[in-house]
């Protein structure tokens, strides 16, 4: 009785044991291969419940777009200019079948994906000028990249299902060759700027220059025609006057001749008495009538 119970129990063992080996699951997201002994037997591409013999297995594929990244790569345009392209791929698997047979799996697949992406890069950018790289209107270059890599996976049952540059770089020694340029044509252009202000600056302060000499040419020829309008004005002031009355004239004068002459207090005059100068302090009345006193006093006296 126990024999019999044990291997009963070692029947069920087995049968609950085949039966979880011959039950699989498929995503919503996964695609499936079953293979007995390495060869594939059917392929499932349906997401549920699905049944297989115990020995055999199952392989699953993604049914997502997957994205490989290329390495940045040095690839020469048609003008012979280099620069230092970095791209990715967008891709699908939509036959796992030939996926399996030509890669067997994703991680053996990447780098087979990027050496065809360089490949195809070197070649659809050797055809084209730089600045259709580089501008903003690039969409047909890579619109023939994305032909060109799907034609060259093919054969791994895939779909590209994009392409595109991530970033594109001068080579070093470029970069530092056009650095220098730039540098170089900077200074021009600031030199050039410097010497043009330079220029206005000596031209502006010469038209001042210019100015400045006529202006006060022109005021000194005004000062010098008033001033001889006023000299005239004056003598003939004068002449007037000493027209009108002679010895006041002549007394004015005078004084105005010894305000001159005697308002410092340090002045020291050196003369005789009887100068013609001093007159008016010998005698209110000049010289003239100081001696015909001098006379009168005398024949009185006599």
């Amino acid at each position: 009785m126990g024999f019999k119970v044990i291997i009963g129990v070692i029947v069920a063992a087995a049968i609950l044991i085949g039966g979880s080996m011959s039950v699989f699951t498929i995503a919503e997201y996964e695609q499936a291969i079953v293979v007995q002994f390495g060869d594939p037997r059917r392929v499932e591409l349906e997401p549920g419940l699905e049944f297989k013999w115990p020995w055999q297995n199952v392989v699953y594929y993604e049914k997502r777009i997957l994205q490989v990244d290329g390495q940045p790569e040095q690839v020469t345009a048609s003008d012979q200019k280099r620069l230092v392209v970095d791209a990715f791929a967008l891709y699908q698997i939509v036959d796992p079948l030939a996926f399996k047979n030509a890669a067997q799996s994703v991680e053996n697949f990447e780098p087979l994906m990027q050496q065809a992406m360089t490949a195809t890069l070197r070649e659809n950018i050797g055809r084209v000028p730089l600045v259709d790289v580089v501008s903003g209107e690039r969409q047909a270059l890579m619109d023939q990249i994305n032909t060109a890599l799907s034609v060259a996976t093919d054969r791994f049952g895939i779909v590209v299902v994009d392409v595109r540059i991530k970033r594109t770089d001068l080579p070093q020694e470029n970069s530092e060759a056009i650095y220098r340029r730039m540098q170089t044509e900077r200074e021009r252009e600031a030199s050039e700027i410097r010497a043009e202000g330079e220029e206005q600056s000596l031209r502006i302060r010469a038209e001042a220059d210019r100015s400045r000499t006529v202006l006060i040419s022109e005021a000194q020829r005004q000062s010098d025609i008033l001033r001889g309008e006023g000299d005239g004005e004056a003598v003939r002031i004068f002449a007037e006057a000493f027209g009108q009355d002679i010895e006041f004239f002549t007394f004015y004068r005078t004084m105005q001749a010894y305000r001159g002459a005697l308002n410092s207090e340090d002045t020291t005059l050196v003369m005789s008495p009887d100068g013609d100068f001093l007159r008016f302090l010998n005698s209110y009345e000049g010289l003239g009538i100081g001696a015909e006193a001098d006379v009168s006093r005398s024949s009185g006296a006599d």
